[in-house]
């Protein structure tokens, strides 16, 4: 949905993905970013002006609104940008949404009704959409890129999506975005860490410690990648955020902030 949520290309997947096959490894291209542990977050999808700037080290903001003036302007002030990008869901208020085929396009998302699931093992046909929206965000000069809904499989999509099929399209995804020199995260899909773990380059975690699945990301502080924990001040207030979620993720290493699920400048930090 809008606010929420390198390797090899699986071989064999549910289509003839001929055509999306790249064995090229650029997990190892020091041109990549990688954050570290402890690395400082926010993320903001609302508008911003041209000028905006934040304390934090990273910044995940909008692929389709950012402007190229807004990321350089960050850049400049020392930030790294992330592109948040739905990549398995079609909202309908995209520009490129008419572009998805009639057969990729499933369930409406629950509690979205201008977003539908999409059929993410039709790499084939989706490819050449994705690809044009990593061109762009790489065009704009973002340092990496937030893919959301890879977690179909846990959800009513319409289709018979399995943990197997988001691998396969996580190694597309990876594998393009690492192609453009961009950084891409594990957004959410927490089963499927001991498999992805040494491919993206760091973890994105929506209500993790409320719904009790932080203790599963701890592989990728074990690589040294970040783990950026996200809880939402409708389940979780300032003070139980400050005396509950923050010691946990401070012990395990992960860069923790409370935000309001619109994603604007509610913004709480550990103290």
């Amino acid at each position: 949905m809008f606010f929420l949520s390198i390797g090899l290309l699986l071989s064999s997947c549910s289509n003839d993905n001929s055509d999306t096959n790249n064995t090229s490894d650029d997990s190892q291209n020091e041109n990549i970013y990688i954050p570290p542990p402890g690395t400082t977050f926010e993320w903001r999808l609302d508008d911003l002006p041209a000028d905006y700037t934040t304390a934090a080290e990273v910044i995940d903001i909008d692929a389709f609104s950012a402007s190229s003036t807004l990321v350089a302007h960050l850049q400049n002030e020392g930030k790294k940008v992330i592109a948040y990008l739905s990549v398995g869901s079609v909202e309908n208020f995209r520009p490129d949404a008419g572009d998805f085929p009639e057969i990729t396009i499933g369930n409406i998302y629950e509690g979205f009704e201008d977003e539908n699931w999409l059929d993410i093992r039709e790499i084939n046909l989706l490819a050449p959409i994705i690809r044009e929206r990593l061109d762009m965000i790489q065009e704009k000069g973002f340092d990496g890129v937030e893919p959301d809904n890879i977690n179909g499989y846990q959800n009513d999509t319409g289709f018979n999506l399995t943990e197997a099929d988001a691998l396969a399209y996580s190694r597309f995804l990876i594998a393009e975005a690492h192609e453009r020199g961009l950084s891409i995260g594990q957004k959410n899909a927490e089963e499927l860490v001991p498999e992805l773990v040494d491919e993206y380059d760091w973890f994105l975690a929506e209500d993790a410690y409320i719904d009790n699945f932080y203790q599963q990301l701890s592989p990728y502080i074990s690589a040294n990648k970040a783990v950026f924990l996200v809880e939402y001040t409708d389940r979780v207030s300032a003070t139980e955020f400050q005396l509950q979620v923050c010691p946990e993720a401070t012990a395990r290493g992960y860069s923790a902030v409370l935000k309001d699920r619109d994603l604007t400048s509610v913004t709480v930090y550990c103290e």
